[in-house]
């Protein structure tokens, strides 16, 4: 299981590290700091989505390999209770384990999403109210925390990444990350109550969210070398963003 996989590198890890938070169901939030202590620092999430969890691979092979400069945190995994679904009963799940789609439950026009529902399920559901769960609780309180610099979001599947949200965004992230990847730079509508989005609107920081992964792949993604495009990502955002 993926979140024992991390819960075992989170205990061998020797260098900056911290629990950020609980899940629903009571499983820790680990995050893993990479690079400089001093000067500015980015934050990368992984796993958001529970069917999503071979993202929690790439966030290890992305502490391995670490950056050359500045800095930054890495969570990754942030939907624990939803990845033991994916990976046991419910392969196709997306959502918490309370049915909260988490990436429709942060405070950016929650509610309006093209898609949105109040039903509890798999997918798409919005929550009671804007981080009305755990998992979005931790992550906002950490993000305003740190204050990073800038936050990049890996989710799968369809070789794009997003950059832009009401008008605002720094597509020049992007373009290093499409460099990086191969990836199409593109602006998405009709989405709402996502990480990136809040980071933009709220806390107006540049925020990116990266589709690891060829469309033509099928969810869940089991194999960390289908998406062997996106290893370097952090190495060279945290080089070339400047």
């Amino acid at each position: 299981m993926v979140y024992e996989e991390v819960e075992k590198f989170y205990q061998s890890y020797r260098l900056k590290k911290c629990v950020i938070g609980y899940s629903c169901q009571g499983r820790e939030i680990h995050a893993f700091h990479i690079g400089a202590d001093t000067g500015r620092q980015f934050i990368a999430v992984y796993a958001v989505h529970a069917r999503e969890w071979i993202t929690s691979r790439l966030a290890i092979k992305h502490i391995k390999i670490g950056v050359k400069r500045g800095g930054g945190w890495v969570i990754p995994l942030l939907n624990p209770d939803g990845v033991m679904l994916s990976q046991t009963t419910l392969p196709l799940w997306k959502a918490n384990a309370r049915g909260v789609d988490l990436n429709c439950n942060f405070d950016a026009d929650w509610g309006q999403g093209r898609l949105n529902t109040v039903r509890r399920g798999g997918e798409n559901c919005i929550g009671d109210y804007p981080f009305s769960e755990p998992e979005t609780i931790a992550l906002r309180d950490f993000t305003q925390k740190i204050r990073p610099f800038a936050t990049i979001s890996f989710h799968t599947k369809g070789g794009e990444i997003y950059w832009e949200y009401c008008g605002r965004g720094d597509a020049r992230g992007a373009e290093i990350i499409s460099k990086a990847t191969g990836y199409e730079v593109k602006k998405i509508f009709g989405s709402a109550g996502g990480y990136k989005d809040w980071c933009i609107s709220k806390l107006h920081i540049p925020a990116y969210t990266v589709e690891c992964g060829s469309d033509d792949l099928v969810h869940p993604i089991t194999k960390l070398n289908k998406i062997k495009e996106c290893y370097e990502i952090l190495k060279v955002f945290s080089e070339e963003y400047g």
